[in-house]
């Protein structure tokens, strides 16, 4: 079924893809979305399922979505060094610009976005995070990250260790490093690789992964599922590829190269519960925005932004540079899609909960990892 479904994905993929070069040219990985296309009847149905949308307001909130990713990047512009960071508000279907001087708002509202006055900005609430980067996190410390919306740096830790001698002490320092606030979580987040099961869509030794998005040679996925020079075998157990680069901790991104027996398509798998999904680029999505999620074992699941540019803690050491969601995930999902319309948005790294009851899940984001090894993102 797998194998059929894969076949049907990339065969639909080059039809499309060669009606594309007979209407015009095709959108570059990193271009901005196109806000006139209207949403595929799958990414609507899977927002309905998870985020509890009508199928009207599902369609309104990827418009607006859209349109916010076009604005945020002029914006960011527009602020210069004033710039305080930016969210989606669903409420309001609007991005959202933070600003520490009131000059810049009129340029930045001719652009369609709202605005919010702010204290610290983005430039210092990095460089505190920065600060908070160079410490060493104790276990009952889940991760930190800027928030724009409270203008503080973020800390959450385990509620059943808040108290303990060791994340005390990680806390008072990080609030001599400036503007901190702390948030509290039920479980301290874990990476989803899984021990080998049969039908399922690549093995390196005996940790089951997902592909994360196809370039041009091979594909993205997670640094935790393998160490650069691991083979890697397909869902039928055949050589597959080989892990060219990987990096976890600090990072948790990989690049595996593919055989000549595999090719690679612009395709991520919607399982069934949503039509298999066109990647059309990489344009970031904002904090606010819909987000969904394929994986090997959980297949699709939707939900937001929550955060960006986050500091996972996890057992093994800290991945920086991630980006939360509400998104729901289980073991053998690492390495999956994240993407946002037809935009890809990052591969899957780890969270807490599961998808019976509830969680959340952070992904490396795409672009960071494509720059990092120089690839293309295969698109439509």
């Amino acid at each position: 079924m797998r194998r059929l479904t894969f076949l049907r994905a990339a065969a639909a993929a080059l039809l499309l893809t060669a009606a594309l070069s007979r209407t015009g040219p095709q959108a570059s990985a990193a271009g901005p979305p196109d806000t006139t296309r209207p949403a595929a009847a799958g990414l609507i149905d899977g927002m309905r399922l998870d985020l509890g949308l009508t199928r009207q307001q599902a369609e309104r909130r990827l418009l607006a979505e859209r349109t916010a990713m076009a604005v945020d990047e002029r914006a960011r512009r527009a602020a210069g060094p004033a710039y305080g960071g930016s969210w989606f508000d669903p409420a309001k279907g609007r991005l959202v610009v933070a600003l520490t001087d009131r000059a810049k708002a009129a340029e930045v509202k001719a652009l369609g976005a709202e605005t919010r006055l702010v204290r610290h900005g983005a430039a210092l609430l990095d460089r505190v995070k920065s600060r908070l980067d160079a410490l060493r996190a104790p276990a009952g410390v889940a991760g930190w990250h800027v928030d724009p919306r409270a203008d503080r740096v973020v800390v959450t830790v385990v509620r059943a260790d808040r108290n303990g001698p060791a994340v005390q002490a990680f806390l008072e320092r990080a609030r001599l490093a400036g503007p901190v606030t702390v948030t509290e979580t039920e479980r301290a987040p874990v990476t989803y690789a899984a021990g080998t099961v049969g039908g399922d869509p690549y093995y390196t030794g005996n940790v089951r992964c997902s592909i994360g998005f196809s370039v041009h040679g091979g594909f993205v996925t997670a640094g935790h599922c393998g160490r650069a020079g691991a083979a890697v075998r397909g869902w039928d157990g055949s050589a597959m590829g080989t892990f060219q680069g990987s990096s976890f901790p600090g990072d948790d991104y990989a690049y595996v190269s593919v055989h000549s027996g595999w090719w690679t398509v612009p395709v991520v798998l919607g399982w069934g519960t949503v039509p298999d999904r066109l990647v059309r680029g990489s344009a970031e999505a904002p904090v606010g925005a819909s987000v969904c999620r394929s994986g090997s074992t959980t297949r699709w699941h939707c939900g937001t932004v929550l955060a960006k540019n986050e500091t996972v803690n996890y057992s093994q050491g800290a991945v920086h540079q991630m980006t939360k969601t509400s998104v729901c995930a289980e073991g053998g999902d690492s390495g999956g899609s994240f993407i946002s319309g037809d935009q890809a948005q990052g591969v899957t790294s780890g969270g807490w909960g599961n998808c019976s009851s509830g969680g959340e899940t952070w992904f490396q984001p795409i672009n960071e990892i494509l720059g990092r090894y120089g690839l293309r993102l295969h698109t439509a």
